[in-house]
């Protein structure tokens, strides 16, 4: 998880807070040093986490619990409220035709970020095209090229040109028909004059509607001074924070570079195209003190489903059937959605099984469903529409053509059964049942 050592340390805490007997005045002074620590460890500047810390003990005093709300509620949300203040607002990302310009460092992740956010868009219906702006770094042409292969966008560049103004200005003619056009351009080891230059032209080219920064978490609070350096050359209108998955430093990042008031638009969350999240304050910060994130969840399925499929899937459990070609569909969706810790992340700690779970315990649960799948690829259309079907002889020709032992068919039909037995009795339930329905726009014509 991103962050995950600081997410632990703060965890704990609002454990701490919500198993206590009663708050008072000594719980509240512990909470905030056992927070100042957390902070402090994550290379979050000790300015900030004493200004933030004040306030949460003060508020905590001085301010009353709303109706409803217990005191232990209370101190946990104001924790939640003072630490979302200090990252800013979320900025909005325009889902319209628009030209983005990446500046940046070298060995930030400029490119591999072009990627991302082309991969970003495509997937959201808009045609997207690359520019090899970068023409400095001589493998920048290949990377992108490759990367545009890889998602299957429009690419332009010029592997021997020298002069990115020319290159970048060829390229806008080229692919001025798309919705949006991201612009590489080239980094440098330190942020010279010729790359200030360098990077205005491309700009007055391009007509940037987002000059965007990319900025590798693991500098730390040198993040800071990086992002106010940018902004006052170029007047960029946001920041992309690279690694922060892997690093101790990614709490430093983040406050340093909120501090400069250059909102943070994205924030790459590991080495794969789908790595990438839209950076929101409120939900960011829901997922590190272990509140979930429901909403990107969602999102990350509506990503992933095919619409009809899910509605047909979820119309079909409404009226108590469930097939194994509908426990497959689930399967398969799971693992398009990305490694189980990730999903498992974006769940409130207090939801039932959602903190049970061990790393390992995970791996092997993936590795399971991925079994489950090659076993149901062996099956007979009958088998996968009428599972009851399925007896010793059968069992035994599914693992053979599957390469598994009996026991793991066994396993699976356990599994299904279970699940079978889980849905039917979910939906049992009249008033949820309808509920559903009616959300799915379906008729609640079932007696």
């Amino acid at each position: 998880m991103v962050l995950e050592s600081l997410a632990s340390s703060l965890r704990n805490t609002l454990k701490r807070i919500a198993n206590a007997t009663y708050v008072d005045k000594n719980l509240i002074k512990e909470v905030v040093r056992d927070i100042q620590r957390a902070l402090i460890q994550a290379d979050v500047n000790v300015k900030m986490v004493v200004k933030l810390t004040n306030a949460v003990e003060n508020r905590a005093l001085s301010e009353k619990p709303s109706s409803g709300m217990s005191s232990h509620e209370h101190v946990i949300r104001i924790i939640y409220d003072e630490m979302v203040k200090i990252l800013g607002n979320a900025k909005e990302i325009s889902l319209k035709k628009h030209v983005i310009m990446l500046a940046g460092l070298y060995g930030n992740g400029k490119t591999t970020t072009c990627g991302k956010l082309a991969k970003f868009f495509h997937k959201r219906g808009l045609t997207t095209g690359l520019i090899a702006g970068d023409t400095h770094r001589p493998a920048a042409y290949d990377q992108l090229s490759q990367l545009a292969k890889k998602i299957n966008v429009p690419f332009y560049g010029e592997p021997k040109a020298k002069n990115a103004v020319r290159v970048v200005s060829a390229g806008m003619k080229k692919l001025k028909n798309l919705d949006v056009i991201i612009v590489d351009t080239s980094g440098r080891h330190a942020l010279e004059k010729d790359l200030i230059t360098e990077i205005k032209r491309i700009s007055q080219v391009t007509k940037a509607d987002e000059k965007l920064l990319v900025i590798d978490a693991t500098i730390g609070q040198q993040a800071g001074p990086q992002a106010k350096a940018f902004h006052k050359a170029v007047g960029i209108t946001g920041v992309v924070l690279t690694k922060l998955d892997g690093s101790a430093k990614g709490g430093g990042a983040l406050s340093a570079v909120s501090e400069t008031k250059a909102p943070i638009v994205f924030v790459g969350t590991g080495e794969h195209l789908e790595d990438l999240e839209h950076f929101d304050p409120s939900r960011f910060i829901s997922r590190l003190l272990g509140m979930g994130d429901l909403q990107t969840l969602l999102e990350k399925v509506q990503d992933v489903a095919d619409t009809d499929n899910v509605e047909e899937t979820a119309r079909k459990m409404m009226t108590g059937k469930f097939t194994l070609h509908d426990m497959y569909e689930q399967m398969k969706m799971l693992s398009s959605m990305g490694p189980l810790q990730k999903v498992m992340n974006l769940l409130p700690m207090n939801m039932p099984g959602a903190n049970k779970m061990e790393k390992t315990n995970l791996k092997d649960t993936e590795l399971k469903l991925k079994k489950f799948r090659i076993i149901m690829d062996s099956m007979t259309e009958t088998e996968m529409n009428n599972p009851q079907q399925i007896k010793t002889s059968r069992v035994q020709r599914i693992s053979r053509g599957a390469g598994y032992e009996v026991k793991d068919v066994k396993e699976l039909l356990k599994y299904y059964n279970m699940s079978r037995k889980a849905i039917k009795g979910f939906s049992s339930n009249r008033k949820i049942r309808k509920k559903l329905m009616q959300q799915l726009k379906f008729a609640d014509g079932m007696t």
